[in-house]
């Protein structure tokens, strides 16, 4: 069945007018300032008045359990790889060195086997899926609540969190070559 011409521009008319009122409802309820709460009150999303935020004097609450900027806590990671394994984009790159022996303990007990020679996150690359976070058995590797971190520098997206100088990795190195001679020596004797 073909409508007229007169008839679409009559339900085009009543279209706009019904979106331009419902505009003009939402910036008049808009010209209070709605307190500031967070996300966990009652009715937040009901709350009438806020048409914008003066960014970034002020920002929106962030959830408790919301998924933002990576942090890893280098003292307490065991360098097992799993989170560099099951990320999704392979953001994270991680270059263990062995140790002859344990030679720490990460806050949880575990015992300390490897060095994190390099530990980076590019998250310029992270789709923040938090796959990481859970798989991490020492819960050294978490998202922080930080979302605002711009820059036009792609390079600063890049993290490094490892805290061994070129020196000593080099140094480490050299210590379980030698560990391993020995072993292999000993073995043959």
């Amino acid at each position: 069945m073909k409508r007229g011409y007169f008839a679409d521009l009559g339900t085009g008319l009543q279209t706009v007018a019904t979106g331009l009122g419902r505009t003009w409802h939402h910036m008049w309820a808009a010209r209070k300032r709605r307190p500031n709460t967070t996300l966990q009150t009652q009715g937040y999303f009901d709350a009438q008045g806020q048409f914008t935020l003066r960014y970034p004097e002020e920002t929106f609450a962030v959830p408790p359990l919301a998924r933002y900027k990576l942090e890893v806590e280098i003292d307490d990671c065991i360098v097992c790889d799993k989170c560099a394994r099951v990320c999704p984009v392979d953001c994270i790159d991680i270059e263990a060195v062995k140790s002859p022996t344990a030679w720490g303990t990460t806050s949880d007990g575990t015992a300390k086997r490897l060095f994190a020679a390099r530990f980076d996150i590019d998250m310029a690359l992270c789709c923040y899926c938090g796959l990481c976070t859970t798989v991490c058995p020492t819960d050294c590797i978490v998202m922080t609540g930080e979302y605002d971190f711009p820059t036009i520098n792609l390079e600063a997206f890049n993290f490094a969190f490892s805290n061994l100088s070129e020196a000593e990795i080099a140094q480490k190195k050299g210590d379980y070559e030698a560990f391993s001679a020995q072993k292999a020596a000993a073995k043959k004797a």
